[in-house]
This record gives C-alpha cells, structure tokens and sequence, in this order.
C-alpha cells in the first residue's frame, strides 16, 4: 500500500423502521473510510500520479472493507458511493485524483460489477467534518429508489496534512421509497443508466 494510514474506520447503519412503520427486511449501509497522509498538503504539485495509485489501491481496500462489514457477497451489493475530504492544507484537486481516474474499477471488482458511474463528492475541511457520501445503484443510474447518501465522520479527521477517503455501499435502496422510476426488475443494466 503506498498510502500511510493513520487509520481505517467502518460505519454500519440498519434502518428497520420509518415513520412508524416497519422497514421489513431492513435497509442497511456501510462506509469504510481511511484517513491518509496528504503527500502533497501544503505544496502546488503538477503530477498527481501517486495520489491517483493510492485511489486504486484504496478502491479496493475500502470496498472490501464495507461489503464485509455487510455481511454479503460482493455481487449482492446494490448502490455505492465515494467520497474524499482534504485537509486545510490539500486542495480538491488531490481528493479528485484519489477519487477518479483509477479507484472505480478495483471497487467494481470487489462487487462483481458496476455498470453505473459511482457518485462521488469532494470537500475541504477540518477534523470532525461531516462527509457526504451520495449513493446511486451500481447498475442502473434511474433506479430512483436508491438515489440516497450516507453521512460519515470521524472526530479527529482530516487534520491538516490529511485526507479522508470514503468507500459507501448498500444492501438495498431508501426504506419505503415510492417515488416511482425504474426499478429493480426492470434493470438492464448494459448502459449504466437503466
């Protein structure tokens, strides 16, 4: 791994019920989220290579992480989500370099596929920030019933020189969802979108 961990943190969150009415079987979320050293904090840097390497390596780290902490196979995965949060001395661009060139395919990996973009969100901030990590099916972008977001924090991250790297994952969409759209059994799943 060439990312230096201070530490890896793994959140499960089981809704079982809303608004008074049972959520049967209930919906359930994980995040592993790893605070890293920011090798670049504090400095302007044109090659963000190893920032893109440590995305792929992480990709696949956090995924496994958090379908653990689910309990399921991979494949049973439904949504996903991705997230980074630079410290004061980071700037966005190196959260988007963990996030986007490399980390997508190792996650899809973990999952046994993928076909959806995986949502993400980038922040700066200090220790004890509220990540946001938006969710979306991992094959189907117009599955509405799984467009939702966990939200992670950790109290003493992302300190200055820091960043805080956030894979999500779920077993199923929002409780109770009736908004319409596709759904599950309508996907496809060829196109990313249906």
């Amino acid at each position: 791994m060439s990312a230096i961990i201070r530490k890896i943190v793994t959140v499960v969150e089981e809704t079982q019920m809303e608004m008074g009415r049972q959520v049967s079987p209930p919906t359930r979320r994980a995040a592993a989220i790893a605070v890293i050293e920011n090798p670049f904090a504090g400095r302007y840097v044109e090659d963000l290579s190893p920032l893109i390497a440590m995305g792929e390596e992480l990709g696949e780290l956090l995924a496994k992480r958090a379908v653990a902490a689910l309990g399921i196979d991979g494949a049973k995965v439904q949504s996903y989500g991705k997230a980074a949060a630079v410290g004061e001395n980071g700037e966005l661009e190196h959260a988007a370099a963990i996030l986007h060139p490399k980390m997508g395919a190792p996650v899809r990996k973990v999952l046994s596929k993928g076909a959806a973009l995986i949502p993400s969100s980038k922040k700066r901030s200090g220790p004890g920030t509220t990540l946001d990590i938006p969710l979306g099916h991992k094959d189907a972008a117009f599955v509405r019933s799984h467009f939702d977001g966990m939200e992670v924090q950790i109290n003493d991250a992302p300190r200055a020189n820091e960043i805080m790297v956030a894979v999500a994952v779920t077993d199923s969409g929002r409780p109770l969802p009736r908004v319409g759209g596709l759904t599950i059994g309508e996907i496809k799943g060829e196109d990313g979108l249906r």
